[in-house]
This record gives C-alpha cells, structure tokens and sequence, in this order.
C-alpha cells in the first residue's frame, strides 16, 4: 500500500501509481464542458497527468498554472490536470487565471483515482487525490510518474520536462 503525508501525518493512498513501462490505463474524466476526456483521445501525442487533491490550494494552483505556461514549449503534448474538483470550479479557475494551455479533468463521475493510485484512502482528504505525475508517450506507454511524498510539495517539473525533451 502507498502512503503520503500531509503537515506531518501519514495517510494511505488506495492502489498504485502506474510503473515506467506499463501500459496507461485508460480513463475517463469530465471536461470542464462536461464532456467526456479519455486517454485513447490523445492517440499519437504525449500526456502529461498533473494530479492533484484541488485547485483551491496554493500549490495545486501553482503546479496548473506551471504546467500552463511551459506546456507551449513541448511539442506534440497534451497537460491534463485532474482533480476532484467540480468542471464548474476547474471553468471558474481557468478563466480567473487565463489557464489556456492544459485541460482541467474532474474525477467526480470515474474511478480514475483507484485505476491511477491516487485516491487517498484515509485522513482529512480522503476521496481527494494525492498530488502525482503519471507521463505518457505517443504509444500510451507509462515513460515517468512520481507520487509526491508529502502533498504540500509541487510535483518534479523538470522529471516531466527531461522526459518529453
């Protein structure tokens, strides 16, 4: 079983993250229009899973707008963004913060939390996602992913960046 922290608390996190090497499973999430985002929606480009617990926390906010700014510098790259967050708040977010460049997914009607490992199981979160990386290449295989060992921390940019270089 995983685990992660938060403000020095150790909490479990239900399944687990994919492993370099594998196959990404795919997955469904709810676009900020309430359409459907999937995995085999992206067939011959590279994603990027920015995971997170919600956009209104700090450093949630900071890793979207991050990847929003950098995600015009990797080719062939889509950025999703997914969070338990309503579509309604990730809209209101994206429009507030000029959020162009990368998708907002709401796992609110999906079981992409456990498919991914991210779902935490225990602790004040629980039921929001733990913050994670999970890259993909043009073929859906997994080339990075990282959970972050204490969620109050930003995921590794620059891990996502060496590997889409």
């Amino acid at each position: 079983m995983q685990k992660v922290n938060f403000n020095g608390m150790t909490f479990e996190v239900a399944g687990k993250l994919p492993e370099v090497g594998e196959r990404a499973k795919d997955f469904t999430l709810v676009a900020k229009d309430l359409s459907e985002i999937k995995l085999e929606d992206f067939k011959g480009k590279r994603v990027v899973l920015n995971i997170f617990p919600s956009l209104d926390t700090d450093v949630c906010a900071a890793s979207v707008r991050r990847f929003n700014k950098e995600v015009s510098e990797l080719p062939n790259t889509v950025v999703v963004c997914a969070s338990m967050d309503l579509p309604f708040a990730a809209a209101r977010f994206c429009t507030v913060n000029d959020i162009e460049n990368v998708m907002t997914g709401s796992g609110f009607r999906s079981d992409f939390g456990d498919e991914y490992g991210v779902r935490l199981k225990t602790g004040p979160l629980a039921d929001l996602y733990a913050r994670a990386l999970v890259i993909i290449d043009e073929e859906g295989k997994v080339i990075g992913s990282q959970l972050v060992e204490e969620i109050t921390n930003e995921p590794d940019y620059e891990l996502a960046k060496k590997l889409l270089k």
